[in-house]
């Protein structure tokens, strides 16, 4: 028995029918040269070898009494396979447009909480012969990092599928479900514990305020800077509340590319994707007529796992980034961006001690619930202040290409999470050498065609921050706009010098010459 941590059960209890609380993968698969067998079935029997490989497959939900604190994972020692591992076909001709918006009709179900929280779905009739495999497991048990990691425990690395040790046969039969008494002693168990860690946390948490202080105070700006202080986001209509209908949308691009592209111009691979987002994002919303005067700000998640850290729980926080959409010039938007973003992730490693810190609340799970539920009815999202406009985020992924089942992956696009007052969601996720993006939105805020027509504005503004002018480039002009500069300056004093002594009357020249003597 494992209790959920606040931050994990904080997804069941928002969750609602319009919000399901999932994330998901889209893989593309090349099936091995000359298969002529029933690639489902195949998977099937591999993920049947591997569900002890991984708690998230082979636990389930017990709710607490009352909901009176959080719910706890239990083993679950009769999974139906069949159920959680299902096929689907394409109808012809079977385009990659088809695929993304099958995954969005998939991903806009929810999971049955009597079962362990996955399904994946086996997807052929792609007209280039290829196959696909979605995956989507809940939130409360997986994030983004441990995603990754439960990757590396489904996936091979080669063709021929690694052996993996058969599960070992349990002494005793586990309870199907759990007496009321043993769950209130878990709860309290764990609360205990919990708050034991807050307390020897104490002195820890306070250097790292002050630290995070020092941090915050070393980032203000000059007068005539702007600002690395965040005031609230001006509202768009992606701040408003959702419906469970999904569009869904990818696009992939060589990672070493957009690396040498972040060095030439003076940033990172995030401020690359940052800055993509901010032009596509103002180009969407101009073109409508709908563009604030207020730059749009990005809710941006961060990891706070240690390093070595697997646990498959979730590790996360959010900072909030400045799109800097205010700014017209690009190389000045450039430079604003990718500033707060460095700013936020210096305040993010002071304060990790303290933001990772679970605090059991009595009666959390029914009080999320009910405020979950009034948000998305009372449409309060689209009348409250925004803390941020859009959802960016960008996880790391495995290096090198991957295999199931003898075939080969080649594309590996994430399926995130909208939510009420953030209905667009644009995930970034690398794997093999490609930057992988996947972006999921309500179907009633961005429609299928404009999630399409948002995946080429950001076509486009990867071009126009491919045409900026190299960082090199630009401290050779200034230094040279300098020296002409300091030259002409010389060249005016010069004059200037002449022009006051032809001017000088000859008594005062001949008063100067005797005083000289």
């Amino acid at each position: 028995m494992d209790q959920l941590s606040s931050m994990d059960a904080s997804f069941l209890h928002l969750e609602t029918p319009e919000t399901p609380m999932h994330v998901g993968s889209l893989m593309i698969f090349d099936l091995p040269e000359g298969h002529h067998g029933d690639y489902y079935e195949d998977v099937k029997e591999m993920l049947g070898k591997r569900l002890h490989l991984s708690a998230l497959l082979n636990r389930k939900l017990a709710q607490m009494p009352f909901q009176l604190a959080e719910p706890v994972w239990i083993e679950d020692d009769d999974i139906e396979l069949d159920y959680h591992v299902r096929t689907v076909t394409l109808r012809r001709p079977g385009t990659m447009a088809q695929l993304e918006q099958l995954v969005a009709r998939l991903h806009a179900s929810l999971l049955d909480r009597s079962r362990p929280l996955w399904e994946m779905y086996v997807i052929d009739g792609l007209e280039n012969g290829q196959v696909a495999f979605y995956t989507k497991a809940h939130h409360s048990g997986v994030d983004g990092k441990a995603g990754v990691e439960l990757a590396k425990v489904l996936y091979d690395v080669s063709p021929k599928m690694r052996e993996v040790p058969p599960p070992r046969r349990k002494h005793a039969a586990v309870q199907y479900q759990l007496g009321v008494t043993e769950l209130l002693q878990a709860a309290a168990n764990n609360a205990a514990q919990q708050y034991r860690k807050l307390a020897e946390l104490l002195p820890t948490a306070a250097k790292a305020l002050g630290t995070a202080a020092s941090v915050v105070a070393s980032q203000r700006s000059q007068k005539g800077e702007r600002s690395l202080s965040l005031g609230l986001a001006p509202k768009t209509v992606f701040n408003d509340s959702i419906t469970n209908q999904r569009s869904y949308s990818t696009m992939s691009l060589p990672l070493a590319d957009i690396k040498v592209l972040g060095k030439r111009v003076g940033g990172t691979v995030n401020t690359i994707v940052m800055a993509m987002c901010s032009i596509a994002l103002q180009r969407f919303l101009a073109e409508r007529g709908l563009l604030p005067k207020e730059a749009l700000i990005a809710m941006v998640p961060v990891s706070l796992r240690a390093e070595g850290d697997k646990a498959m729980n979730n590790q996360v926080s959010a900072v909030r980034v400045d799109l800097a959409t205010d700014i017209d010039d690009l190389p000045t938007r450039f430079k604003a961006i990718h500033a707060s973003s460095e700013a936020a992730k210096a305040v993010v490693r002071e304060l990790k001690p303290v933001l990772g810190v679970d605090v059991p609340i009595t009666g959390s799970p029914w009080l999320m619930t009910g405020l979950a539920s009034l948000l998305g009815r009372s449409n309060l999202a689209s009348r409250m202040p925004a803390a941020g406009n859009v959802l960016i985020s960008n996880v790391p992924g495995p290096g090198q290409h991957l295999y199931m089942a003898g075939a080969r992956m080649v594309h590996y696009f994430p399926v995130s999470i909208p939510y009420h007052g953030s209905a667009l969601n644009i995930t970034v996720h690398s794997y093999a050498g490609l930057l992988e993006f996947g972006l999921t939105a309500c179907r009633r805020v961005l429609t299928q065609d404009e999630s399409y027509e948002m995946i080429e504005h950001l076509r486009a503004a990867l071009r126009a921050i491919e045409a900026l002018p190299p960082v090199e480039a630009e401290i050779v002009e200034l230094t040279t706009q300098a020296a002409a500069q300091s030259k002409a300056a010389s060249a005016v004093a010069a004059s200037v010098t002449v022009i006051q002594a032809d001017e000088v009357p000859p008594a005062a020249a001949n008063d100067k010459a005797s005083r000289a003597s």
